[in-house]
């Protein structure tokens, strides 16, 4: 079967394709021109890739074109710097989705549209941890409430013109070929700081608690979901267990064998004190279960950068 990736040259997106592949699908990649493809150059000769723009109907339209399954990863913005400006985020993010969804509706290829929400922020401050997916939807950023607009209009498409669907919220994915100088991604920017005998920036005391999965498992996640036709379709997809940004730390100065400083910098007031995933309903219907912990996945990421950094 055809899959169509959106956003397919990011670090989720590379993961996918290669998982996609692994599992003898075609992959199509839609991604922005002049992307740099130094950990995406593998995937060229295997996949069919097309430069373009999701915010460009004609795009999206020439992407979508013979495909049964897409996967819908873009996003705009980050959760830092949504609130800066929700117009363009609700222009390009949302607004980009609806006209994803009706050229899909329109055509008669598209099974499936699996979108990767964030479980980090659509739930906003949790009531109760671990947050099931039942829990009240009150974001505190731009960024959540474009995911759960975007939910709820895959939803109302399902209903108004039987397009089917799955929403995984994310928790905080990490692994191998995650940029180490972006604006998110808490384990690769440390690690690579730590390895570099640079000092840490934490935003707030250090207590903040975050869900952290890795990127093998949140693919697995992604593929299995694409064969399940039951009611249910959103699922939490994260570790279930909770991990402060100071017991992080102590990790990554366990894993690299470096002593780890830290400077505390006011902390964020989008940032919820606590985000852990209730992650039972994935483990009970998709028969999902996250099979790598957090020790050894910072370990294998350690593993691939020093590789990298000497070959």
């Amino acid at each position: 079967m055809k899959c169509l990736v959106l956003g397919g040259g990011g670090f989720i997106g590379k993961h996918l394709c290669e998982g996609l592949l692994a599992k003898g699908h075609q992959v199509r990649v839609l991604d922005r021109p002049h992307l740099d493809l130094d950990d995406a150059r593998s995937l060229a000769s295997r996949v069919e890739w097309l430069e373009g723009d999701f915010t460009n109907e004609v795009d999206v339209a020439a992407a979508l074109a013979g495909c049964r399954w897409v996967f819908h990863l873009v996003s705009t913005t980050l959760p830092k710097n949504s609130n800066e400006n929700p117009l363009y985020d609700l222009e390009s993010n949302v607004a980009s989705t609806l006209r994803l969804l009706d050229l899909a509706r329109r055509g008669d290829g598209v099974r499936k549209i699996i979108f990767v929400s964030s479980g980090g922020t659509v739930y906003g401050v949790p009531r109760q941890t671990p947050i099931p997916e039942n829990h009240p939807t009150e974001p505190v950023c731009a960024y959540g409430i474009g995911k759960l607009a975007i939910e709820k209009y895959l939803e109302l498409y399902r209903v108004l013109h039987g397009l089917d669907y799955a929403v995984l919220r994310l928790a905080n994915p990490y692994g191998e070929y995650q940029r180490t100088h972006g604006a998110q991604g808490a384990i690769p920017i440390f690690m690579h700081q730590a390895l570099n005998h640079e000092t840490i920036e934490i935003w707030g005391d250090g207590s903040v608690i975050r869900d952290y999965i890795y990127i093998g498992d949140a693919v697995a996640a992604l593929i299995r979901v694409m064969s399940h036709d039951g009611p249910e379709r959103v699922f939490n997809i994260g570790s279930g267990i909770g991990t402060s940004l100071n017991e992080l730390v102590r990790i990554l100065q366990d894993v690299t064998g470096q002593a780890i400083a830290c400077r505390y910098v006011a902390g964020r007031n989008f940032d919820v004190p606590a985000s852990v995933l209730d992650i039972s309903r994935a483990r009970t219907v998709l028969g999902w279960y996250p099979r790598v912990a957090l020790r050894e996945g910072i370990q294998r990421v350690f593993e691939h950068m020093l590789g990298r950094t000497h070959p």
